[in-house]
Parts: structure tokens; sequence; C-alpha cells
């Protein structure tokens, strides 16, 4: 089992190693790589956006739940800055990113695997073209550009989120929610954020192009290749949050 782990872990170094490299013909890469944005990241503003406008008024509902049942009294702006430093620090960058793994991830491990089967990747082989090039460096280079822009939105749109609630219950006000949203923060939490953001991209990207490009059989392995894709995506997103929250905050 380690030694299958092992050389499906260098089969995925190599394969990197052939798709990091400059594009044959740029015309047609800049072309790939707007194509990609479009797919997934625009692709993905709707689901972000809705997840973190409910996620970021329930958040700031439960920590005025814990702060009211607290014996010691705790002033409402703190409402807004906990639920800022919950959005900052773990559900944008981890939680969203864990939510486009599933989505982004299985659409790039189908449709890399039905090339695949299909052949078009040996037919780019043969005529020449560097497929991992051609295939995998739009994608990383689309996740790991557009997804920080999806992570900072979705820091905004959960604090709209808050406020929205206090709003609806009327358990804060906005001028309390406000102040407590502007309280000061470390910047090494927002570079912390950004980091795990742009890593987290990064392996959305890639694992699931490893697993795509490997692929063989027909359609129904192309299925369970996406499932697996997903699942190892995840479980790299989390391996490397650990890893970088000792290195960064640790």
């Amino acid at each position: 089992m380690i030694k299958k782990f092992l050389t499906a872990f260098g089969e995925y170094f190599l394969l990197l190693g052939k798709a990091i490299r400059t594009p044959q013909k740029m015309s047609v890469f800049i072309k790939l790589f707007f194509r990609e944005i479009n797919d997934l990241g625009v692709n993905s503003f709707g689901l972000v956006v809705f997840t973190s406008v409910f996620v970021g008024a329930v958040t700031a509902i439960q920590m005025f739940n814990n702060f009211s049942s607290s014996s010691i009294p705790i002033p409402t702006p703190f409402i807004g800055y906990a639920t800022k430093a919950v959005l900052v620090l773990e559900f944008s960058p981890t939680i969203i990113s864990l939510i486009l793994a599933g989505k982004v991830g299985s659409y790039i491990a189908s449709s890399i695997g039905t090339m695949r089967v299909t052949e078009q990747i040996d037919a780019l082989d043969i005529m020449g073209v560097n497929s991992p090039n051609f295939l995998i460096l739009p994608k990383i280079l689309a996740c790991v550009i557009y997804n920080p822009l999806l992570i900072g939105l979705s820091m905004a749109v959960g604090i709209m989120g808050g406020f929205a609630a206090g709003e609806l219950t009327g358990n804060w006000t906005i001028s309390d929610f406000t102040t407590g949203v502007q309280m000061y923060m470390p910047m090494l939490f927002y570079y912390y954020a950004f980091i795990k953001t742009i890593v987290f991209a990064f392996i959305i990207a890639s694992v699931p192009s490893f697993f795509g490009y490997n692929v063989s059989g027909g359609s129904l392995e192309v299925g369970r290749s996406s499932t697996q894709a997903v699942v190892w995506t995840m479980v790299f997103i989390i391996i490397s949050e650990l890893i970088l929250t000792q290195i960064i905050l640790g």
C-alpha cells in the first residue's frame, strides 16, 4: 500500500514537471487560460456567494448566542469581530476551498478523463503537443489566480450576511456590528488566509488533473476517478492546512 502510494506520488510530480513548462504556443495558451477562468472561477461565483451569505449569518447568530449565555457580559461589538475572525481564519479559505474541491475538482477530473478514454490526449501526443502542459497548466493558473478573488469575496459577503442577520433578528445593531468588524486583527491572519488559499487552489487544480490524466478504461472509470479525485483533494487540503497552520501561526 505504501509502495503504491509513493509510486503514485512520484508520478504526480513527474506529471507536474511536464505541465509546468513554457507553453508551446502562447496565443493558444491564453485562449485556454481565459476559458478555464470562466469554467472554474466565474461559474463558481454564485455558489460561493450563496454559501457565504448564509454561513456568515449563522456564524454571527451563534456568536451572539454563545456570548449571551456567558456568565461574563461581552459587548455586542465583539459579535462582529468574532464573525470576521472565523470567516478570515477558517471558513472562507478552508470550507469554501473544500466546496470548490467538490465542484471544480470533479469537473477537472471528468473533463480530462473523458479526453483520455476517447483517445484525444493520445492524439495530442502524436501531434507533438505537450498534453500535460496543454491541458493542466491553464487550469492550475486559473485556479491560483481566481480562487483568492473568490475567497476575498466570500469574506466580504459573509460579513454582509452577519449584518443581515442582525437586522432580521434585532439582536444587534448595524453600528455595533460595524464597530466589531473594524476592530484590529493582525495582518498575519490575512496573510495566513490567502497563503492557504493559493496552496489549496494549486491542490484543487493539480490533484484532479492527475487522476483524470491517468484514467484507463471507459466512462465508468471516469466516474470513479472523479470521485477519487475529490476525496484525495480534500485529504490533501486538510493535511496542508495543518502544516501551514503550524508553519505560519505556530
